[in-house]
């Protein structure tokens, strides 16, 4: 199966959460692409007019993760604003993934990944799965790994490694 991951990370956690999901599902023998939203000139807080340096093509990809921090309590401008360009998701199965500063989800995690997911369902994709993990918990680790484990299953449900 051919999945892309594409992750907008600011300060490298949501990135390192994202390589580790594309870590495990590689392990499974699936093709995985890590395409990381790189913007052109600063995003301020609650603007949506981003220009990128380039607009991963999700028709390539069976299967996608949307994978993006919470700024101020809410979805980051940068991921707010790539979902306004992208394009029609065709029923592609998605999962998405937010890191945040705040111990619990409750701060901006849920609210991001409400967002998304309905810009998701808007597009044409069918969401499978989602989860946030809140960096200043105590128990990140286990949040991230139980989130890769998670998100691994719910993506390859019913898909070998052979496509």
């Amino acid at each position: 199966m051919n999945i892309g991951i594409i992750v907008y990370s600011q300060t490298g956690n949501t990135f390192s959460i994202a390589q580790r999901l594309k870590d495990r599902l590689g392990a499974q023998g699936h093709a995985v692409a890590l395409e990381r939203l790189a913007t052109i000139g600063e995003v301020r807080r609650g603007s949506t007019d981003v220009r990128f340096e380039k607009l991963p093509d999700t028709a390539r990809y069976d299967v996608l993760v949307f994978a993006s921090p919470v700024e101020g309590m809410a979805l980051s401008p940068v991921m707010k604003g790539y979902f306004k360009q992208v394009g029609y998701l065709a029923n592609k199965r998605v999962a998405l993934l937010v890191t945040e500063y705040f111990p619990w989800p409750w701060l901006g995690g849920n609210q991001a990944v409400g967002y998304m997911k309905k810009e998701c369902e808007a597009k044409g994709a069918v969401v499978c799965g989602w989860g946030v993990v809140n960096w200043s918990n105590s128990r990140r680790e286990q949040q991230a790994t139980g989130l890769v484990e998670r998100l691994t299953a719910l993506l390859t449900e019913g898909h070998s490694s052979d496509g």
